[in-house]
């Protein structure tokens, strides 16, 4: 496995990252515990979950989100050390109840979110705490302030955010600059051949700022991983996803012609293209079963010549560059 410096912090993370979106929900807590021992064999150490996670809310929202986290920290509770082998990244922000202060992300709720998520994971810090999306009804110096108490408790390690917009990101920073803070160590953001809007400007400013990417949804929700190749062997995809598909068939078909003439996956293809992006830090993985996980692991070591970079860009286009050039002139 290979590892790279969580944006500009000194700490070490694997370049592909686990996600534990589905533990709970489409994956049961059995298999979530063979992936995870697997990923810990296969030498990945950064494991993201979220407060959310873990399946359909209940109508009182009492039951079903939490349960992910849950699950890791009854895979933590096993021992082994277990816990001083991974680096665990959490999220908050998203609503956990159904009172006016059971979301977004004010200092209450920062406070009351750690201490929830640390008796899920059963541990007692958080080593990426992430800000789910941006609250903007809430006061960068309140966020701040909640943020440097849980960094001097000892419950929380690094910030990050997810789902950021560059001028946010920036904000961000410049108010945790004043503060003599660190500030965010990394943004998650969607990002993948189908979807790079996030060229414009949020890859711009984490650049700047030395922040780590960590994209999630990097195949596009499965449109990437030979998706033509699949139907053709008779796997069925739901209506939506065979839309998706038609809208985007032509391109398809060239990426897959692409994939087979160089002789890789498209899965790894997609993969190896974020990885060859210097701002990038790791790529969120979210496999449902141990089987997903071991075809994941190959895409680190897929090397793209710049003939097949280019022709990514042909058929996959980017918004055309980075702001404000790619749209001034």
């Amino acid at each position: 496995m290979q590892y790279a410096h969580l944006g500009r912090s000194g700490l070490k993370v694997s370049r592909l990252a686990l996600g534990t979106m589905n533990f709970g929900d489409v994956t049961d807590e059995a298999e979530s515990f063979k992936i995870m021992d697997a990923a810990l064999d296969a030498g990945i150490n950064l494991f993201d979950t979220a407060d959310v996670y873990g399946g359909p809310q209940s109508p009182d929202m009492e039951q079903g989100y939490g349960l992910s986290e849950e699950i890791i920290g009854r895979w933590l509770a096993q021992g082994g050390g277990r816990r001083a082998r991974i680096v665990l990244a959490t999220k908050l922000y998203q609503p956990m109840g159904t009172g006016p202060n059971d979301k977004y992300l004010s200092a209450y709720k920062i406070r009351r979110a750690a201490e929830d998520s640390l008796r899920r994971l059963k541990t007692d810090h958080i080593d990426l705490y992430q800000m789910h999306h941006v609250d903007r009804s809430t006061p960068w110096e309140e966020i701040w302030q909640a943020m440097e108490q849980l960094v001097r408790e000892g419950k929380v390690v690094y910030v990050g955010s997810s789902n950021f917009a560059g001028w946010q990101i920036a904000t961000a920073q410049n108010a945790a600059a004043s503060r003599n803070f660190l500030g965010l160590v990394s943004e998650q953001s969607l990002y993948n051949l189908t979807a790079r809007t996030i060229e414009l400007e949020v890859i711009p400013a984490l650049r700047h700022y030395g922040i780590g990417l960590i994209p999630w949804s990097p195949l596009g929700g499965g449109l990437l991983g030979g998706v033509l190749k699949k139907i053709e062997g008779g796997r069925r995809t739901t209506p939506h996803m065979q839309e998706i598909i038609e809208r985007h068939r032509p391109q398809l078909e060239a990426y897959e012609a692409l994939c087979a003439e160089i002789g890789e996956e498209p899965a790894d293809v997609a993969l190896a293209w974020l990885l060859n992006n210097p701002v990038l830090t790791a790529t969120i993985v979210g496999p449902r079963t141990v089987d997903q996980l071991a075809k994941n692991l190959n895409a680190p070591k897929v090397a793209l010549s710049e003939d097949t970079l280019r022709g990514l860009d042909e058929i996959w286009p980017g918004p055309g560059g980075e702001a404000p050039e790619a749209y001034a002139w």
